[in-house]
Parts: C-alpha cells; structure tokens; sequence
C-alpha cells in the first residue's frame, strides 16, 4: 500500500521560482561572433523580415519601419512611423548585443512591442542577421573588438 500526502505550496512561493527560471534564461552575446560571421546566410535569413521590412536607403517603411543604418540607430526614430509606446519609453540605441537580445524574443524583450515575430533562439542566425543589416548603411559600423 502507497501512502501519498498533499503538500501544499503557498501561490507566492511559485511565483518566485517562475522568476528565477526566467532570469535563468541567458541570452548568448554575439560580439566575439561578429567576426566570423556570414552575409551570404544573413541576407537569407532577412526573408523572414522582408515581408514586414525594407533595408535598403530612402526606402519607406512597411509594417515595421526600414531597417536602413540601424546598427547604433536610436530606438524609435523612424520618421513618420508609429512605434508602440513601450519601444520608445526603451530607449537606447540599436547596438549590436541590443539587436541580438531583441530578436532573441522581441515581445519578451520589449514587453508591448508591436513586433509580431517569434523570434530567432540561434545565436548564430541573429550574428548572421545583424552582420548582413550592417552592411546596409553609409558608414559601417566597427565590429567590436
């Protein structure tokens, strides 16, 4: 015969731990990865945002803004695009590891973010991404050191 006994685990107490194995989740940076990375897979793995993006200069905005010069870019200065209140009260600018903890999960990142997109969990396809978007700009940005 098995005996069994409830135990009951106070609410706060599960709260707690859902914090703790949300601060768990690291997001691998991608500076010492900039280096080696590749525009050719960049510049696929940019079809997941075309329908949504442009890149290229004086291009207008779609349902996401143009993505021309982002690398160190202030956040939410498109003109003539509406950000979500949330991205702009973020601040900051679009550096290589904030493009890369973005795209990670967008709406976990910027809680509020009008960004419809799952997200891109491999450290590598975001260095991909990210290094391919840098080229589209009129002064590269340096790769960090």
């Amino acid at each position: 015969q098995v005996t069994a006994y409830k135990i009951d685990i106070p609410e706060s107490d599960m709260n707690v731990q859902s914090i703790l194995n949300e601060e768990a989740e690291i997001i691998q940076p991608i500076s010492d990865l900039l280096k080696n990375a590749s525009l050719e897979r960049g510049e696929k793995l940019y079809k997941k945002c075309a329908s949504c993006h442009n890149y290229q200069k004086n291009s207008s905005s779609k349902i996401g803004p143009s993505l021309w010069n982002i690398i160190n870019r202030p956040k939410g200065n498109v003109e003539g695009f509406s950000y979500s209140n949330s991205l702009v009260e973020f601040g900051g600018k679009w550096t290589y590891e904030e493009l890369a903890k973005f795209l990670y999960k967008p709406k976990d990142y910027i809680n509020g973010t009008k960004m419809n997109f799952a997200g891109l969990k491999n450290v590598e396809d975001r260095t991909n991404l990210i290094f391919w978007l840098r080229q589209h700009s009129d002064n590269l940005v340096p790769l960090p050191e």
